[in-house]
């Protein structure tokens, strides 16, 4: 099924993201661009910056080739992310959470001519960089890398010339078979054609709208939400470095926020959960937008009850976005994400070979064809053809279309376990788990959790003669693996429940049968 919304004619229309950029500063210099915490630049020092970090990486060899970026939430990671696209590089965005033990394969995987961190980071990159073999490592802040030693010297651009549309300028982490994470590479096109698609849903204000977003900028939403639709729309956005409710909604009132790039439910579970709440003036706030994870239809009641606006909930993919999006000018419906967005066309097929299209409200899985949707993984041939058959990316969603064209999710074909917005994979907590001595089977699992939506379980059996606490599993993975993904639930089984000779049964370890 098509879609039957038109992309709007009154917005821009640029070669690139970076075409925007040098749009904004020129159109609106002294306009804050960005402000976390006491810290703001306007478009014209944002530029700036930009264009000086850019130069000093085309002066390490970036150019054409890949830098990661290790950072937390601040100014200094948007001018790395887009100071790295304008170097003409690929830039690859990692949760600094993240152990060395989840780092090392994701940078080897990279393989980056630079490295860029933030200072808390620095010591941990620095001994990965020298493992790697990587001699650029940038901390951003410090010394020639400070935000300072750019905004005030005008004689700072972007490099010329700016990239192409077609080239690769960033990748974006997802579970892979391996258990290793995989890159979904995505090009300049689709980031620019994202920001008209989304503009186009979501009727949003050029030069006027004030956003806030908590959203990790490693991760898609965040870096979509902070880092290219804001400046497309020459908005000011305010960059939460951690999210804390209070802080949120103290921003909405000293800000006077208008759009709130919330993201999965958990965080609005969290904001009506604090008593300021009941004091916040919310008369600003025109558009509340949710992604990740599916909201309740409580939440989505008493969010607006207690602010006086809606939440839209949309979805997206690490291999692009968005997938659907209630609009602000249209129909809600609830529990749905949305009708198909512009230039996008969304079928439903059947779960066993993924070629026969399902009849209107029959449930399959979800398949998508849209320009803004990857074409490949980096380094994964094998995966990049299973996901990615004959121009259609299928999900691993399973859902189905109402007649008027409004996408409804239902459950996952894949085994991913969603921890407040969070995409866990179980593959790669099975292989921590079964790498220490005393397990002999392991499955993690998705296990229901009132905060999170879901938690991870860990069922595991043990080689006999072999003793473990729960806790000693949950200690072992907290060494291992970043908080979200660490099981929170352990259960030890004489023996794993299998569906054939060596297939454990994870349904039946999820209560599902």
């Amino acid at each position: 099924m098509k879609s039957n919304i038109e992309l709007r004619d009154d917005v821009p229309i640029y070669p690139t993201i970076l075409h925007a950029v040098k749009a904004a500063a020129e159109m609106a210099p002294d306009r804050v661009a960005f402000i976390c915490e006491d810290k703001h630049v306007t478009y014209a020092q944002y530029e700036r910056a930009v264009g000086g970090l850019a130069h000093a990486l085309q002066g390490m060899g970036a150019k054409g080739g890949r830098v990661a970026i290790v950072m937390g939430n601040s100014i200094e990671t948007s001018v790395a992310a887009m100071g790295g696209m304008a170097a003409g590089a690929q830039i690859a965005l990692m949760n600094p959470m993240y152990t060395d033990h989840e780092l090392a394969p994701l940078l080897a995987d990279v393989d980056p001519v630079a490295i860029i961190c933030s200072p808390p980071f620095a010591d941990r990159i620095n001994e990965q960089a020298k493992a790697l073999g990587v001699e650029n490592v940038i901390i951003m802040g410090v010394g020639d890398y400070a935000l300072e030693t750019w905004i005030d010297d005008p004689s700072l651009k972007l490099p010329e010339p700016l990239p192409k549309p077609e080239g690769k300028c960033a990748m974006f982490f997802t579970g892979g078979t391996t258990g290793l994470p995989k890159g979904a590479e995505h090009n300049h096109a689709m980031m620019e054609l994202f920001c008209r698609v989304i503009v186009s849903l979501w009727r949003l204000d050029f030069d006027t709208e004030r956003i806030c977003s908590v959203a990790p900028i490693f991760h898609i939403w965040g870096h979509h939400f902070v880092n290219i639709m804001p400046i497309y729309m020459r908005a000011t956005t305010v960059i939460i470095p951690m999210y804390k409710p209070d802080d949120v909604l103290a921003s909405f009132e000293n800000h006077e926020i208008s759009v709130f790039a919330g993201g999965p439910p958990v965080i609005y579970m969290g904001l009506m959960g604090s008593e300021k709440i009941a004091t916040t003036d919310f008369s600003k706030l025109k558009y509340c937008l949710s992604g990740g994870a599916a909201c309740s239809e409580y939440l989505l009641k008493t969010w607006e009850e207690k602010t006086g606006c809606a939440i839209l909930e949309g979805g997206g993919m690490s291999e692009g976005a968005p997938v659907a999006c209630n609009p602000t000018h249209g129909e809600r419906r609830i529990l749905s994400i949305g009708p198909i967005p512009p230039l996008t066309e969304i079928e439903i097929v059947d779960l066993e070979n993924g070629q026969t299209v399902m009849p209107t409200g029959e449930r399959g899985e979800v398949r998508i064809k849209a320009d803004t949707f990857t074409s490949s993984y980096r380094n994964r041939p094998e995966e990049t053809a299973e996901t990615v058959r004959d121009g259609w990316l299928y999900t691993g969603d399973i859902g189905y279309l109402d007649d008027d064209g409004y996408l409804f999710l239902v459950d996952r074909k894949k085994e991913m376990i969603m921890v407040g917005g969070f995409n866990v994979y179980p593959r790669e907590i099975d292989e921590v788990l079964l790498g220490h001595d005393a397990i002999r089977e392991a499955a993690a699992v998705a296990h229901p959790d009132d905060f999170s939506g879901e938690v991870v379980k860990a069922c595991i059996s043990l080689i006999p003669g072999q003793e473990i606490t729960e806790q000693e599993v949950i200690d072992y993975c907290t060494e291992r693996l970043v908080k979200y993904k660490v099981p929170k639930v352990v259960e030890i089984l004489d023996e794993l429940p299998k569906t054939g000779p060596a297939k454990i049964d994870k349904l039946k370890l999820r209560g599902l049968r």
